[in-house]
């Protein structure tokens, strides 16, 4: 389980194909600090499981499945992606509930800055705009963000200048594709709500809410 916030901005050191899966060496400094073979960490939205690592990086390997769910299989070597260690128990939750488990692929269509914020419009699958609501949240590329404006097949995400510059989203131009993942308790409630024209209170302590 992650928060969306992202702690670091690592680096692809090399990328080593082992049919079926592609091993990932990424560089990095913070997350390093108490890291073990065997932890979660969030690449570009992406949970992954650390098989080595040592003072300056890490290794992750990443299954047939995930690459052709996301563009992981695109990176190159030195292409920057967004890192988050797994959410500790104690720990603050300062943005909302990710899982890691990417939904689809976005696409950005357009960026627009303004006098204190930059504004994405992304294009997303018609699944995935079904399991999103106006001033809901939504995780792109790992960031936990609002959905500000929810249109037809996409929607408008408006970052501070200190979000953008602290993640991959300052590299991101039009056209680039980025992970998605909706919100966890939108889905659990839209499935509670499969088949029933109203969902109750009953409904969501029975589901544990």
């Amino acid at each position: 389980m992650f928060t969306g916030i992202i702690e670091e901005v690592g680096t692809i050191l090399s990328i080593r194909k082992q049919n079926p899966t592609t091993q990932l060496t990424i560089s990095c400094s913070k997350i390093l600090n108490d890291m073990s073979i065997g932890d979660s960490i969030s690449v570009n939205g992406t949970c992954l499981t650390v098989t080595t690592y040592n003072d300056h990086s890490f290794s992750v390997d990443v299954i047939l499945g995930t690459e052709n769910k996301t563009y992981l299989g695109q990176l190159k070597v030195g292409d920057r992606v967004n890192l988050e260690r797994a959410l500790l128990a104690t720990g603050r939750l300062g943005g909302h509930f990710v899982q890691g488990h990417v939904d689809g692929k976005g696409k950005i269509l357009h960026i627009q800055k303004s006098a204190n914020e930059w504004i994405y419009t992304i294009e997303a699958p018609q699944v995935i705009m079904a399991q999103m609501i106006q001033q809901g949240s939504i995780a792109v590329d790992g960031i936990s963000l609002t959905v500000f404006e929810k249109h037809q097949s996409s929607f408008n995400i408006h970052l501070i200048p200190e979000t953008r510059q602290a993640t991959t989203l300052f590299q991101k131009k039009q056209g680039d594709a980025v992970h998605l993942e909706t919100d966890m308790l939108f889905k659990y409630v839209q499935a509670l709500n499969t088949n029933k024209k109203t969902l109750t209170i009953d409904d969501l302590l029975k589901a544990g809410f």
